[in-house]
């Protein structure tokens, strides 16, 4: 049986994309090897990224393979953030990648999910996560992750606790996407924590535990267990502070010691210093401090982030 006229035309049409896919990604391999023969090839990497024409103009060029080109993209990007030799004010590129690829593909989760928590963590650019994960919520409505890392941001880089109870709530209600999951059962009791006492290192310490859980880079890991460390820190001085407190207010004098609070039933013991040093406690002044650190932290402040500084031990 011969072809009719409609099929000729079909096959035709099959062949112009699949000659328009092989020049596309013959294209792609061509500039590979150029980039990859330069003497700067970092730097070229980085730019090929920023000079991306944005989602939008570069949609219909893919002829209905812009997942595909999305996946290229992602894969780039990941490459280049493997070498780890972005510095800071790199990262828009990042941010740029990012919204290409989620304009390409608006429910890749993945590109929303590492990227958000990249330019957060490791970039220090809160408005730019913010904006990506902000990005993803309509397409993903699903989606616990998005809400759950917006609420982190808000949290603990902007001092934001009702903004990020809000996030934390959202993400308690929702369903999960396929490869998520539903929520873990802590984030309806952290949601509501953060509404009742969003400011309290403990509340601090439960999120900073959620957000490891849900982490597996190990560099962002490292930096939010030495936060934990911090946190605890300020968590046990301001218990001991407020155990010196109710001491003063009942036998109208200073404690002579920390050990008098545990004398007196106010403290059941001395907690142990995260860092390997002591609590110790100014008869004088009435100041309890540790003898590791000299400085409090700031609560929950943009100036005492992780990032610039490196949560300094």
């Amino acid at each position: 049986m011969g072809m009719t006229d409609n099929t000729v035309p079909s096959y035709r049409h099959q062949s112009f994309i699949v000659v328009c896919l092989i020049t596309l990604l013959g294209l792609v391999v061509l500039l590979q090897q150029t980039i990859d023969q330069r003497g700067d090839e970092d730097k070229e990497r980085i730019e090929q990224l920023r000079l991306l024409p944005r989602g939008e103009i570069l949609k219909p060029t893919l002829l209905g393979y812009h997942h595909l080109g999305a996946d290229l993209i992602w894969l780039r990007a990941i490459q280049v953030l493997g070498d780890k030799v972005v510095r800071d004010q790199d990262y828009q590129w990042l941010y740029h990648a990012l919204d290409v690829v989620t304009t390409l593909d608006p429910q890749y989760l993945y590109a929303y999910d590492v990227g958000g928590t990249v330019l957060a963590e490791l970039a220090g650019r809160y408005d730019l996560s913010n904006q990506i994960l902000e990005k993803g919520l309509k397409p993903n409505p699903p989606s616990w992750r998005l809400p759950f890392l917006l609420g982190f941001n808000h949290f603990f880089h902007l001092g934001q606790p009702r903004q990020a109870a809000d996030y934390m709530a959202r993400a308690a209600g929702a369903r999960g996407m396929l490869h998520e999951g539903p929520p873990p059962p802590y984030i309806p009791r952290l949601a509501s924590r953060l509404y009742a006492q969003g400011k309290s290192p403990e509340v601090a310490i439960e999120f900073l535990e959620a957000m490891l859980l849900q982490t597996t880079e190990p560099l962002i890991r490292e930096q939010l267990q030495r936060r934990i460390r911090r946190v605890g820190l300020e968590r046990d001085l301001q218990m001991i502070e407020g155990a010196v407190q109710r001491y003063e207010q009942a036998q109208r004098k200073k404690p002579s010691s920390l050990d008098e609070l545990v004398a007196s039933g106010l403290l059941r013991t001395i907690p142990e210093e995260p860092y390997g040093g002591r609590y110790l406690f100014n008869t004088a002044t009435g100041e309890v401090f540790s003898s590791t650190h000299t400085e409090r932290m700031r609560a929950y402040r943009q100036s005492d982030s992780m990032v610039r500084k490196g949560d300094v031990e």
